[in-house]
């Protein structure tokens, strides 16, 4: 609230049309950036989006080039504390239609407060039985979507994306931390399994780091913390040409 109090004294008057205007004042007017002012960013840009479609009394799909498809294919979340319950989770998704399913995490959604240690056999073991149950549990007909959580070193992140790959996940979320991009690549090049990272990197040129390094397969921004719509359309078609 602090960022987004401290930009009212310039967009306070000004033309809310303007929006490519405002979002370039405001990401350079700071000395510093980060969660927080690329956060008030974001929710500015997305207001403001919102403004112009209700100016222009028409959906804001239709300012960006107009709607491109017609659906969307989406993936259901199935946690759950034990593997029973996340096995018994996924089937009540698959039976409601859901032709993938995603929050897998091969470690459980255990509590933050409970202190962990288990052997590295152990831990990455019982992970990779874990995703061959849920494998068995569905069958082929859907796509899992692995989630780690960022818990993984960059070696154990290898072992345990191998140990997985026979059962065909559709991608491997945050195998570890996003935060160093080489440590990222570094796993990417040695497994046959696609990551997915990025929602909790708030600036576009970090996902221009991962690309280059082909450090990702599945690019993942959080409008909500990169810049809102405007800069993670105009960046994806770049990524796109790129990669295409």
């Amino acid at each position: 609230m602090g960022a987004v109090e401290a930009l009212k004294t310039y967009l306070i008057g000004q033309d809310p049309l303007r929006i490519e205007h405002h979002w370039q004042y405001m990401y350079r007017c700071w000395h510093f950036r980060g969660a927080a002012i690329m956060g008030a960013i974001s929710a500015i840009d997305i207001a403001l989006w919102d403004i112009a479609g209700k100016f222009y009394d028409t959906p804001v799909y239709n300012l960006l080039g107009g709607r491109c498809r017609d659906k969307a294919r989406v993936y259901a979340h199935a946690g759950g504390k034990t593997t029973e319950e996340t096995i018994a989770n996924l089937k009540k998704m698959k039976a409601q239609g859901f032709t993938a399913i995603g929050h897998l995490t091969p470690f459980l959604d255990e509590s933050l407060g409970d202190p962990y240690f288990t052997t590295h056999a152990k831990e990455i073991g019982e992970a990779i039985e874990r995703i061959g149950a849920y494998r068995e549990a569905v069958g082929n007909d859907v796509d899992l979507c692995i989630e780690v959580h960022r818990r993984l070193k960059p070696h154990d992140a290898i072992v345990f994306a191998q140990g997985i790959a026979p059962y065909l996940p559709y991608f491997i979320e945050d195998p570890i931390g996003a935060d160093n991009f080489d440590s990222m690549a570094q796993v990417a090049d040695k497994i046959n399994v696609p990551i997915a990272t990025g929602e909790r990197l708030n600036n576009l040129q970090e996902f221009a780091m991962l690309i280059k390094r082909n450090a990702v397969s599945y690019v993942r921004p959080d409008v909500c913390m990169c810049g809102g719509g405007l800069p993670v359309r105009k960046k994806s078609r770049r990524w796109l040409k790129r990669t295409t």
